[in-house]
């Protein structure tokens, strides 16, 4: 359910009048948006915190990486270095961030750089020598960076806070008004539950006011079997039931509650400890995990996210019984409504008839 603060909403209209004037010169032409010769694929949102975007990035690596070189850019969010970096296996979470730490080290096949200024990072993916070959790009997070305008641009909304029931920052938590979402090529509404009716679908149909030339999509979240994060030991979700397991889910990701509601199906006992999106962990939290694991009947686990275990990974102080209890949970997406292959094409025609008159065609016939 989407709250709105009503006492901040004076503050909130302030802040749309900068958001409709600074999109009104892009409009207008005042404030340039570049377009460039190679495919270039954004995924983002209008909406502070998580609406699944790294899971969608990488389903898109997954579609196009077996036939395309593809480059992943994104700025980096919460890394302690500035300007443009192109990851390398050794590279650390501190140098690029924890996402874009993630898809290297689940495809290090593919090209992922971090750069606030989307334009620079653009422009040296196809220029350096070192990624001069890139086929596409695929920009992570970047709807509101319109100094770049994408080929396709695909739109994020959260299934537990539709845009159109929410408001604008600081009251509720949009970035733009839910008329920016005109600029998608596509909207996928995220981290919905697995069985919807037809009669819901609709009604979000209908609430996000598509226009004839989007195409709407739902995607839900799909497990994989866990790993232990200090250890080798494998876990499946569908055990925990009937062994009885009570569970400690610890999350760092911006709006948990689909996983969560995703996770009891499969545990009777659940315990969430939550911190906010992006967060670095540290000693005080590892001494709080501990307690929240010990305060649960035995058997016990704790379960993370992937992208939680990345900043796990860099925390000192754990005890042993955390570390052997510690599993990370693989997050995939599903397209719904058998649409799978609908929106797969989708993407391949783009990146297709986009390829055929790109630089990278002038490249392969020279």
């Amino acid at each position: 359910m989407t709250h709105i603060r009503r006492s901040l909403m004076p503050l909130s209209w302030l802040y749309g009048v900068g958001v409709d004037i600074r999109n009104a010169l892009f409009d207008m032409g005042v404030l340039k948006s570049v377009s460039y010769d190679i495919p270039i694929i954004n995924v983002g949102n209008i909406t502070v915190g998580g609406t699944g975007k790294t899971p969608h990035v990488e389903y898109l690596v997954r579609l196009l990486s077996g036939r395309y070189r593809v480059a992943v850019l994104s700025r980096g969010y919460k890394r302690k270095t500035s300007g443009y970096i192109l990851s390398t296996p050794s590279s650390t979470m501190e140098e690029i961030g924890d996402e874009p730490w993630q898809i290297k080290q689940k495809f290090p096949e593919v090209y992922v750089a971090v750069d606030g200024n989307r334009r620079r990072g653009i422009e040296r993916l196809t220029t350096d020598e070192a990624t001069k070959d890139v086929e596409l790009i695929l920009l992570d997070d970047a709807y509101q960076h319109r100094y770049v305008k994408p080929g396709h641009n695909i739109l994020l909304v959260d299934y537990h806070r539709i845009i159109s029931d929410d408001c604008l920052l600081p009251a509720g938590r949009l970035r733009e008004r839910p008329s920016s979402s005109r600029r998608a090529s596509t909207v996928i509404v995220t981290k919905c539950p697995q069985h919807i009716n037809a009669m819901g679908f609709r009604v979000i149909l209908s609430a996000l006011n598509i226009k004839p030339y989007q195409q709407l999509f739902f995607s839900t979240f799909s497990y994989g079997t866990m790993r232990q994060l200090w250890g080798d030991k494998t876990l499946e979700l569908d055990t925990l039931r009937k062994d009885n397991t009570h569970v400690l889910l610890l999350t760092g990701i911006g709006n948990p509650q689909q996983m969560e509601q995703d996770v009891r199906r499969f545990v009777q006992h659940i315990t969430p400890l939550s911190f906010p999106d992006h967060h670095y962990f540290s000693q005080r939290d590892a001494v709080a995990i501990h307690q929240a694991l010990l305060a649960l009947p035995k058997p016990h686990i704790v379960i993370t996210t992937e992208k939680d275990a990345s900043r796990l990974l860099r925390l000192k102080g754990f005890s042993e019984e955390v570390k052997q209890s510690l599993y990370v949970l693989p997050i995939e997406i599903s397209i719904m409504r058998d649409e799978k292959d609908k929106f797969d094409k989708t993407i391949l025609d783009y990146v297709q008839e986009n390829t055929s008159n790109s630089i990278v065609a002038s490249r392969k016939n020279a």
